[in-house]
């Protein structure tokens, strides 16, 4: 019997559908705050760009902004998508974030755009892609690290902060990677659930020892609608299934008001489809959750759960971090 693992958050200042930037970002703040008061251990915020309804684009500016509203809470990416940046600039970028709040700062890293094609193209420097992430990660190590007697290329701030790096995954690949390097690991189940528990696994028997971590640290991100009983998260639910299946549809992403049925709105193929891209998703009251959870930590074993809520009223979406608290503290299997 363990305990439970951490809890933590993923944000990915989701706008709601006729809202302000300027009050969405409001809202991740008191969301923030209200998960550092519950004694959450993480908020990280996703890469994402040229996504109608998704505002965490300039995600280090984001973490540096609910860090300064913060006092405890570590706060990071999730993940920078590095084939869209020169590793220096982020190197310098999270340097400073360190420097400002030292001991906070997470840097999770994934090999993915985080965005479509055209606009992947856009961002991306020199044509680079994916195939560079193992060689642009040990360069961020090289310069997060100390200085080097002769080293032309600095990171000033960022040379000696020894930020932690995260590789971020949804296949095999990054679990691979991550214990090769000796790195934490955060696999997307909140998206991509197949394989948690074959990349989990990977990562875990396979693990070398580093100069960052001796032994294997991983976390799962997973989808979460709690709420006062099973029929109203099923009922708050209907606003993570349109926004996904928007997605599936190729349209605007804001977050839409919850609805009575989806009946109409989907139809049997896209129901299943949804469904499936959240294969993992916890939902109901803490019993029922703190149940599902159990049942999750019998087949794989994590150091933390990275949870997204996806509620539509930010004062719920607040309060769903009340009915995920009540559930901690037990044993798992």
């Amino acid at each position: 019997m363990n305990l439970l693992p951490d809890y933590s958050l993923l944000e990915l200042a989701s706008v709601r559908e006729g809202d302000s930037v300027g009050n969405t970002l409001a809202n991740s703040v008191a969301y923030a705050q209200h998960a550092e008061n519950l004694g959450f251990k993480r908020f990280w915020l996703a890469e994402h760009h040229n996504m109608e309804g998704i505002s965490s684009s300039a995600t280090s500016v984001l973490i540096g902004h609910i860090a300064g509203k913060t006092h405890s809470i570590r706060v990071g990416s999730g993940g920078v998508m590095l084939p869209n940046h020169p590793p220096l600039v982020i190197a310098e970028q999270f340097g400073t974030l360190e420097s400002l709040y030292p001991g906070r700062i997470d840097l999770g890293l994934g090999r993915a755009p985080g965005t479509d094609q055209i606009t992947a193209r856009a961002l991306r420097r020199d044509g680079l892609g994916a195939e560079q992430f193992p060689e642009d990660v040990a360069q961020l190590q090289s310069l997060l690290g100390p200085l080097r007697p002769g080293q032309a290329v600095k990171a000033i701030p960022g040379a000696g902060t020894k930020v932690p790096i995260w590789l971020l995954g949804s296949s095999l690949y990054s679990a691979q990677l991550a214990a090769m390097r000796g790195l934490p690991y955060a696999f997307a189940g909140h998206f991509a659930p197949r394989l948690y528990r074959e990349a989990l696994k990977l990562y875990q028997d396979n693990f070398q020892p580093s100069e960052q971590l001796q032994k294997p640290y991983s976390m799962l991100a997973v989808p979460a609608v709690p709420a006062a009983s099973t029929g109203e998260a099923k009922y708050l639910a209907t606003t993570s299934y349109q926004r996904i299946l928007a997605l599936f549809r190729g349209q605007p992403l804001w977050m839409k008001e919850p609805v009575k049925s989806m009946d109409g709105l989907w139809n049997p193929a896209e129901q299943a489809t949804v469904k499936d891209f959240l294969g993992l998703q916890l939902l109901g009251d803490a019993a029922a959750i703190r149940a599902q959870i159990n049942e999750l930590l019998a087949s794989v074993d994590v150091d933390e759960l990275m949870f997204t809520v996806d509620i539509y009223d930010p004062a719920k979406r607040r309060h769903a971090l009340d009915i995920l608290n009540e559930t901690r503290g037990t044993d798992a299997p």
